[in-house]
């Protein structure tokens, strides 16, 4: 199955009034440590999406082994940078595994068994304390995030019941998602779910 890995990295970090992106983290930045991941996945092509400190990110973070995709309307929220990254996809590609940038804390384990969920055309994370990233998008799914707009765009679409979901079981909590200082924090602490 040739799956497609999507990164996103665009954001702005308002809540946290700096560029997470680029905040140092195990020597490196938080956005080197989710790349790593990726890279660690066998995703057959990985991309970022990049906007707020597009220039500071691409100076500093280590993009080796991804296309970058450039998302100009990144303000008005994760589902502009999901409708551009659509576009950029493989045309041979089977699924999308959508990361976050700022969720180190995600198991390479854990995607690779998503990434390998097929006939299905929605798929997300069912942790011990609820649902969370990554998601999988198969093919038929694909129109639909060409057309998203607006934050929490995915979670409208995996709860817009147009299309079956299932949910792969994860070990522990939903691991942490990096909006606050206070969540910055708890991930330096060694808490990554």
């Amino acid at each position: 199955m040739n799956v497609t890995g999507l990164v996103l990295a665009a954001g702005a970090s308002v809540r946290l009034g700096e560029a997470k992106q680029l905040l140092p983290y195990r020597g490196r930045t938080l956005l080197d440590a989710t790349l790593d991941l990726a890279r660690s996945c066998g995703f057959g092509q990985l991309l970022v999406t990049l906007g707020g400190a597009a220039d500071r990110v691409r100076d500093r973070v280590d993009l080796t082994g991804c296309e970058v995709v450039e998302n100009a309307a990144f303000s008005t929220g994760c589902g502009s940078s999901i409708s551009t990254a659509v576009r950029a996809v493989d045309p041979g590609a089977d699924a999308l595994v959508l990361l976050l940038g700022d969720q180190p804390g995600v198991r390479a384990d854990d995607v690779r068994r998503l990434a390998a969920t097929d006939d299905t055309p929605l798929a997300v994370c069912r942790y011990t304390d609820g649902l969370g990233h990554p998601f999988r998008f198969g093919r038929a799914v694909f129109a639909d995030l060409a057309d998203l707009h607006g934050d929490k765009a995915v979670w409208k679409l995996l709860h817009s019941g147009r299309h079956p979901v299932t949910e792969l079981s994860v070990d522990g909590p939903v691991p942490i998602d990096v909006d606050t200082r206070a969540d910055y924090e708890r991930l330096l602490t060694g808490e990554t779910r």
